[in-house]
């Protein structure tokens, strides 16, 4: 008998998975639909007297918080487009279901009825349903790098 190389690939936590992806597009919805509140320059002209030697060095708090606002809004934007293109990757039906359930306006006001009741035509069973999320779950742990593997 030969050698046969096998391999057994980690088993994944299913829960803490989800949670991970739920957790993702709530951020996507967050950075998307919230806009983002920029650090104001605290402008506070103080009656105290301060005292101090020369320190040498330069402040530019305006500077700073200005690079901070764009490297925030530059971060948030690369994070849509991550989730967008992995959304973008999945076939039609988890894809629509994703959209539809976690990544409209609307989401906070939508249960999982809702979306397999009325939003799919024809309207698809709660079973069916749950399969076809748990795929585009995987789908988009995988692609995000947000898989949770089970401590074995």
């Amino acid at each position: 008998m030969g050698n046969q190389l096998s391999f057994m690939l980690p088993e994944i936590d299913r829960k803490e998975t989800q949670q991970a992806v739920e957790d993702a597009l709530e951020k996507y919805r967050l950075f998307k639909y919230l806009s983002f509140e920029e650090r104001e320059v605290s402008i506070t002209a103080s009656s105290e007297v301060r005292y101090h030697g020369p320190t040498n060095e330069t402040s530019d708090q305006t500077g700073s918080i200005a690079a901070y606002n764009v490297d925030q809004e530059k971060m948030r934007k690369d994070f849509c487009f991550r989730v967008e293109r992995a959304v973008s990757r999945l076939p039609k039906m988890e894809r629509f279901l994703i959209e539809e359930r976690y990544m409209s306006l609307e989401t906070e006001y939508l249960t999982d009825y809702n979306v397999y009741s009325f939003k799919f035509q024809p309207p698809i069973s709660e079973k069916t349903y749950s399969k076809i999320r748990w795929k585009a779950f995987y789908k988009l742990a995988l692609n995000l790098s947000l898989v949770v593997l089970k401590n074995s």
